[in-house]
C-alpha cells in the first residue's frame, strides 16, 4: 500500500504539471498552430496558465490570438446574419464592393440592439488584446516569434474549422511580395544543425530554408506588440464612437442593404416601382437619401464618447513607444517595421531617420489637435 504522504506528493506534482505556465517555446508553437489552423479561441485557452503566471511570451501569444479572435467573432456575426455587399442596381454598376464573407443562404434575424451587442463584444475583445500585448512588452526583451500572416486562418463561417478558403491570403486575395535581395556576402560554412533562435525554437538548416520569393513570414517582437496594441485602440475608438450615439434610425433605414434577409424594417422595400432608371437603382438612391436624413445621432453615452478622445491620445503615445522600441533593437530578424539600420522586407519599405523624425513631428501635431490647441483648417478655405 502506498503511504498517504506519497499519494499527496504525487498529486501535488501532477497538479503543478497540469497548471504550469506554457514556456516561451511552447507559447510560440501554440500561437503558430492556432493562427494557422483557425483556432484562435482554443489557442488562447491553452495559454491562460502562462498569462496568469505573468509569462511575457504567453502574454504576447495570447494577446495576438485575442486580437485575431475578436476579428473572427466579428466576421462570424457578419456571416451569421447574412452580410452582403450593398447593391446599387444595374445603372450604378451593381454591388459597390466585394466582401471577404461567404454567402449565407439562411441568415439569422438581426436588429439595432443586436448590432450594438456585436460592436460591444468587438470592443471588449480589442481591449483585452491591448492589455495582454502591453503586459507582454514589459518583459519580452529580445524575444522574436516568426509567423507568416498569409497562413492565418479565420473561421468566418463558425464551423470550428479554418479551411483553405479562410486563409488571410485567400480572403483578401493577397499575393506574396517580391523579397528584397541583399548583395551577396561571403558566408562561413553552415553548421550541420540549425541551433536555436531567441525562443529556443530549432533554427532551420540551409536545406530547410524556404526558397527565395516564398518566405512571407515576419519576426513579431516587442515593438510589434506595442504597435498592435495601438492599432486595437484605433479600431475600438471607431466602434465606441458609434456606441456613444443612438444610430437606430440609420440602422432601420439602410441596414437591409447590408443584411438583406435579416429582417430589418425596409427589407420588403428593397425593390419598388421605377421612377427614373430601374427598380433596383431607384430604390438604392432612395435609401441613400433617406440615410442622409438620419445622420443626426443623439449622444446617449457621454463617458464612452469622451473615451474615444482618450483612445486617440493613447494611440499617439503607443506610437512613440513603438518607435522607441524599434530604434533600440540590435537584431535584424524579418522586421515588420524596420529601423533605419535594419533590413526592409518590401522593396520600397526602407525607413530613414528623416522619416522617423517626420512621424514624431506628426504625432506632436496630432496631440495638439486632440488637445484642442490646434484647429484643422477647412480644405476649401485654406490659404
Amino acid at each position: 500500500m502506498i503511504p498517504n504522504k506519497a499519494i499527496l506528493a504525487v498529486a501535488a506534482v501532477a497538479a503543478t504539471l497540469m497548471t504550469a505556465p506554457v514556456a516561451g517555446q511552447e507559447a510560440a508553437e501554440v500561437l503558430r498552430e492556432a493562427l494557422y489552423a483557425g483556432t484562435s479561441g482554443a489557442g488562447g485557452q491553452l495559454l491562460e496558465a502562462g498569462v496568469t503566471a505573468g509569462d511575457p511570451e504567453a502574454q504576447l501569444a495570447a494577446g495576438m490570438l485575442r486580437f485575431v479572435h475578436s476579428f473572427e467573432l466579428f466576421g462570424q456575426a457578419m456571416y451569421r446574419h447574412g452580410l452582403t455587399a450593398p447593391d446599387a442596381g444595374p445603372m450604378m454598376g451593381g454591388p459597390l464592393l466585394s466582401l471577404p464573407i461567404p454567402v449565407n443562404d439562411n441568415p439569422e434575424p438581426l436588429d439595432y440592439d443586436g448590432v450594438r451587442v456585436i460592436l460591444e463584444d468587438f470592443v471588449a475583445g480589442l481591449d483585452a488584446a491591448h492589455d495582454l500585448l502591453l503586459a507582454s512588452s514589459e518583459g519580452l526583451g529580445d524575444t522574436v516569434v516568426v509567423i507568416d500572416p498569409l497562413q492565418f486562418r479565420i473561421d468566418i463561417d463558425g464551423d470550428g474549422v479554418g479551411s483553405d478558403y479562410e486563409t488571410i491570403a485567400n480572403i483578401f486575395q493577397v499575393t506574396p511580395m517580391e523579397p528584397v535581395v541583399p548583395e551577396p556576402q561571403p558566408q562561413p560554412e553552415p553548421e550541420p544543425t540549425g541551433g536555436e533562435d531567441k525562443l529556443g525554437n530549432a533554427a532551420p538548416t540551409v536545406a530547410e530554408e524556404q526558397p527565395a520569393g516564398e518566405d512571407t513570414s515576419i519576426g513579431f517582437d516587442r515593438a510589434d506588440a506595442i504597435w498592435l496594441a495601438g492599432y486595437s485602440q484605433i479600431l475600438a475608438a471607431q466602434a465606441d464612437y458609434l456606441l456613444a450615439h443612438d444610430f437606430s434610425s440609420f440602422v432601420d433605414t439602410v441596414f437591409h442593404r447590408l443584411f438583406p434577409k435579416a429582417g430589418f424594417p425596409m427589407q420588403d422595400y428593397a425593390e419598388g416601382g421605377m421612377l427614373m432608371m430601374d427598380p433596383q437603382t431607384d430604390t438604392a438612391i432612395a435609401d441613400v437619401v433617406a440615410a442622409i436624413h438620419t445622420l443626426n445621432w443623439p449622444v446617449i453615452d457621454k463617458e464612452r464618447l469622451a473615451g474615444v478622445l482618450e483612445r486617440a491620445s493613447r494611440v499617439t503615445a503607443l506610437s512613440r513607444q513603438n518607435w522607441d522600441a524599434i530604434l533600440a533593437e540590435t537584431d535584424d530578424n524579418r522586421e515588420l517595421l524596420p529601423s533605419p539600420t535594419q533590413t526592409a522586407l518590401a522593396p520600397d519599405g526602407a525607413i530613414t531617420q528623416d522619416m522617423v523624425d517626420a512621424w514624431r513631428a506628426t504625432l506632436d501635431t496630432v496631440d495638439a489637435i486632440l488637445a484642442g490647441e490646434l484647429l484643422l483648417p477647412h480644405w476649401r478655405f485654406r490659404q
